[in-house]
């Protein structure tokens, strides 16, 4: 497969291709039901409630205090996260204020067309309270599933991302994969584009989120996609790994 030229990847960053959809076909315009606004837990699978999100707990930064110190930040202490702080994390990247019902919902993070193409998994070394293990959150409940329970991943989490040791040392990564129809839905074509941006709003939330609980990551685009979307257990087709972000207290 031949690299695409700087040329075609400059255009993918312009909207020009937007004038050339015929949106009137797309299967939102046909009738065609959207598809569901999270992913199914199995039959097998338990759900894990996490707890209510209380502001109250996590009012010790503001959130112009929490922009000024936001940094990228690569070392972490073995401290564990608690659920409460995992679950703060976990909606303030993608959770869920309002069901408007008819496969769109109000979030903490703004999305092209409210589409919210990701589905957020939580690889667990360290959180008070949960097995070591990578999990799927379920926004609309608030909840976890597990989804590979697993005492050690991090030979396999650091090979999956080219030996970068911090990240396999983090109590808790966080990584979002994209179910692209949930956007070609209704853009077509054009889903692609947006998707790229929405998923920068849901890691920045993540990097303003941490700093409320003391806490840091490091947003990940390098990885070896065949081994990430195998750690996290995805098709690599209708569903992959997009974006990474390991966590812990700083």
């Amino acid at each position: 497969m031949p690299l695409p030229t700087l040329e075609q990847q400059r255009a993918f960053l312009k909207d020009n291709l937007r004038q050339q959809i015929n949106f009137y076909v797309t299967d939102q315009n046909r009738g065609i039901d959207p598809p569901p606004l999270q992913r199914s837990p199995r039959p097998e699978q338990t759900l894990v409630p996490l707890p209510e999100v209380d502001l109250e707990q996590f009012h010790g930064t503001d959130i112009l205090a929490a922009i000024a110190n936001r940094e990228s930040r690569r070392r972490y202490l073995a401290t564990p996260l608690t659920r409460q702080e995992l679950g703060l994390l976990l909606w303030a990247t993608q959770g869920v204020r309002e069901e408007l019902g008819e496969g769109h919902a109000l979030r903490t993070v703004p999305s092209a067309g409210c589409r919210h193409a990701f589905e957020s998994y939580v690889l667990v070394s360290a959180v008070d309270g949960l097995e070591n293990g990578i999990y799927r959150y379920l926004p609309l409940q608030h909840a976890l599933v597990c989804e590979r329970s697993v005492h050690d991943f991090r030979d396999e989490l650091s090979a999956a991302t080219f030996h970068q040791v911090f990240i396999s040392r983090a109590p808790v990564v966080f990584a979002w994969t994209v179910i692209p129809y949930r956007m070609e839905w209704r853009y077509d074509l054009a889903a692609h584009r947006v998707i790229a941006f929405d998923v920068g709003h849901v890691c920045q939330n993540l990097y303003l989120a941490c700093e409320s609980i003391g806490a840091g990551t490091c947003a990940i685009a390098a990885y070896d996609q065949g081994l990430m979307d195998n750690l996290i257990g995805v098709d690599g087709h209708d569903e992959f790994v997009l974006y990474l972000a390991p966590v812990g207290k700083v």
